[in-house]
């Protein structure tokens, strides 16, 4: 028997709409883009051959077209791993979901999802305007400790070791350790990028080790995590998504990952506000080697 969601928990509007994104599932496209800032939807929609929608609710934009003959959308999630919990549900609610009769379908719909995004590097070797694939991602966050599957989906052992060489502080999440989908990796990644690890923070400032009025209650824990190594794997850079939306993505079957534009070196304190050419030009790289 199929499952049925109750209203509460899959909130749609009056229009059949999904509560959060605004969109309705004919309007889901399988290959999707998703950015952090609502304004980097239109550098993206600008590849678009066509445009079919547009739709906006709060820090939620989206933009459908088609590119190269393939329906194509791209979304702006807003900053945080907690927002990331938010699109990654609706969109599989919108694939997986009967909106008329509220059960889950039997034949599930799996999604492409590819995370462009700009990131504080941890390496002294990787400079201002590398791209990094999150091929394992470091959730920070907690938020796939929230469901049930998680260490069916995460690499234990790393978990372990990483908690160990960093002396974890048991007053933070437990962080979490997933792998991005292979099969995209290997499509979008070349010689170009920088294949990597990326901590996804649940904030900005004291949780990436920034240190402004207050003092941290680990001030060390970049050069720990700089100089942590498991499996000639080291970590490579800062963002605060990429480890939900791998995560959730692992567990309900969809495909992603993350690319980001290095725009900090968090180890010699180089950093530029001027970033717009390089994350142009990942766009551009991204959309023509995902759609083909």
């Amino acid at each position: 028997m199929a499952k049925t969601i109750e209203s509460s928990e899959l909130i749609i509007n009056s229009d059949g709409s999904v509560f959060h994104l605004h969109l309705k599932p004919e309007q889901l496209a399988d290959k999707i883009i998703l950015v952090g800032d609502p304004a980097r939807v239109d550098l993206v929609a600008e590849h678009f051959d066509s445009i079919d929608f547009t739709v906006q609710s709060r820090e939620f934009r989206t933009i459908g077209g088609t590119l190269r003959g393939e329906r194509i959308m791209c979304l702006s999630h807003g900053i945080g791993p907690d927002n990331i919990d938010i699109v990654v549900n609706e969109l599989d609610a919108l694939a997986n979901v009967d909106f008329a009769t509220r059960e889950v379908k039997d034949c599930r719909r799996s999604l492409q999802m590819v995370r462009i995004g700009t990131s504080g590097s941890l390496q002294p070797d990787i400079p201002v305007g590398t791209p990094v694939i999150a091929v394992k991602s470091i959730g920070f966050d907690g938020v796939l400790n929230y469901y049930a599957g998680r260490d069916e989906v995460v690499d234990l052992d790393y978990e372990r070791a990483l908690c160990s060489h960093t002396g974890w502080n048991p007053l933070w999440a437990r962080p979490y350790v997933v792998a991005s989908d292979p099969g995209l990796v290997d499509q979008i990644g070349r010689d170009d990028m920088v294949r990597g690890n990326t901590i996804s923070a649940v904030g900005f400032y004291g949780p990436q080790g920034r240190e402004l009025r207050l003092p941290l209650a680990n001030p060390d824990i970049n050069s720990r995590l700089e100089s942590f190594s498991y499996d000639s794997q080291r970590i490579t850079n800062y963002e605060m998504e990429s480890a939900p939306l791998q995560g959730l993505s692992l567990l309900m079957g969809h495909r992603a990952m993350t690319v980001c534009s290095i725009i900090a070196n968090r180890m010699n304190g180089n950093a530029t506000p001027n970033y717009r050419t390089a994350v142009e030009d990942l766009i551009a790289t991204v959309l023509d080697r995902f759609v083909s």
